[in-house]
């Protein structure tokens, strides 16, 4: 299991490799990139600050992440959640799982996706010609939160 918080872009690629290299019983690794949008709620984005609580937010990660391992038969997890300034298109997070079989890694990549919406310490401030607005929850995220 590896968390990290960074400031600097990643390799998907290079990430993939690596999560599928330390195993060799992986079958399926189910992976999910999100990006910075250049438009939110009808409002255009110019750059988006993402800000975390250092040591909360990797805690909080791994919780998630454990939690995955003990409802699926998983080999591994990764997340890589990256903060500071960034502009449309850049990787804000990836999350990958690898397991045995494709079912496990489906859901326990969009499990860990979901729960990382509602309940890791991060926050986001997207800056706009409107000006400065902080990232609000959204209901979808806490409804797919909830069916888990």
């Amino acid at each position: 299991m590896t968390v990290r918080i960074q400031r600097e872009d990643f390799d998907v690629g290079v990430e993939l490799t690596g999560l599928r290299a330390r195993n060799p019983q992986v079958g399926a690794v189910a992976a999910f990139v999100g990006a910075v949008r250049d438009l939110n709620d009808g409002q255009r984005v110019a750059r988006m600050t993402l800000e975390h609580y250092p040591g909360m937010t990797e805690k909080a990660i791994t919780a998630i992440c454990r939690e995955a391992s003990e409802r699926w038969e998983l080999c591994d997890t990764l997340v890589i959640h990256r903060i500071g300034e960034l502009e449309p298109c850049d990787q804000i997070v990836l999350v990958a799982v690898s397991s045995a079989h494709r079912g496990a890694a489906f859901a326990a990549c969009e499990f860990i996706m979901d729960y990382l919406k509602t309940r890791a310490p991060l926050w986001k401030k997207e800056t706009g010609a409107e000006g400065e607005r902080w990232v609000e929850a959204r209901d979808s995220d806490d409804q797919a939160a909830g069916r888990w």
